[in-house]
């Protein structure tokens, strides 16, 4: 039996108007594309409307001829859009500190298919990792950080950014500030993993400061970085049920294990453009593809 894969996916977004699916559509399939997967959402508060649609394009159309038809689209709609090719992997680099969990998960991920990124670099304040990244073959860089030289270390790891061509930047526990200048340059690809089901229990030690009130229930957020510290655009987040019986070594390890699943979760989701920015929101259309 032939599997109908997908080859390219399509992602608009604009205001809301009549005819918006159809047009799309209809530009598709005169190219001959086989639309495989459609979803599209109205945000009725703000009346911002999301597609996305992933498509097998023949292998005798031009991808440049069918950019340039879904530009003008997209001008009509006075929209954005972007086209992608559904097995281009993210240029992307990793940054940790102390903790190598979420690498060393996202790495297996990636050697078993089921992670789109390509991972050029890893970057660390601790020598940890390098370990790790020697065994994946991808370049460590180590960077420590203090009050004296954060800017420019920030600048180095810039430069490592735009000599990769780097489209997406993981903050695999990450314990530092990124400037406002960074974030602001680098908006809507840096992605971060926050160990709490935010807002609660902010800064060091938070499975500790969790087992110290009795909690009931540990969790992660993954979200979009911006200048405003932990208050980016919610991409994943889980919890899990606690217990009186559990110590904070105990909260730490299924801490960790809740970290793990909802930074692959949200890596997945925006490896595979189905995450569109909404303001301070997402919207996210939900779906699963292991790479062949």
């Amino acid at each position: 039996m032939i599997k109908n894969l997908e080859t390219h996916i399509l992602k608009l977004s604009c205001k809301d108007q009549v005819g918006i699916v159809a047009k799309t559509a209809s530009i598709l399939a005169s190219f001959n594309c086989n639309i495989v997967e459609s979803k599209q959402f109205t945000d009725q508060e703000n009346n911002n409307f999301f597609i996305r649609q992933s498509f097998t394009l023949p292998v005798n159309v031009q991808i440049k001829s069918l950019e340039s038809a879904l530009i003008l689209l997209s001008n009509e709609l006075n929209g954005t859009f972007a086209l992608t090719d559904i097995k281009k992997s993210l240029n992307t680099i990793i940054l940790l500190s102390k903790f190598d969990h979420c690498l060393n998960d996202l790495l297996f991920r990636v050697r078993n298919n089921a992670l789109n990124i390509k991972v050029n670099a890893i970057i660390s304040n601790h020598e940890n990792a390098k370990e790790i990244a020697k065994f994946s073959n991808i370049p460590f860089y180590f960077l420590p950080v203090n009050k004296s030289n954060k800017l420019d270390q920030e600048k180095k790891i810039k430069t490592i950014i735009d000599e990769n061509d780097i489209q997406l930047i993981v903050l695999a526990r990450y314990m530092q500030i990124l400037s406002e200048d960074f974030t602001d340059i680098f908006q809507g690809k840096i992605i971060n993993i926050h160990h709490s089901f935010l807002p609660s229990f902010k800064g060091a030690k938070p499975y500790h400061q969790a087992f110290e009130r009795g909690v009931k229930i540990i969790g992660a957020t993954a979200h979009y970085v911006t200048k405003d510290l932990d208050e980016g655009p919610i991409i994943e987040q889980d919890t899990q049920e606690v217990d009186h019986e559990m110590m904070p070594d105990d909260l730490v390890s299924m801490g960790q294990d809740i970290e793990t699943r909802v930074l692959y979760r949200a890596l997945k989701a925006h490896s595979e453009s189905r995450v569109f920015l909404n303001g301070k929101r997402t919207v996210i259309f939900k779906g699963h593809r292991k790479l062949i």
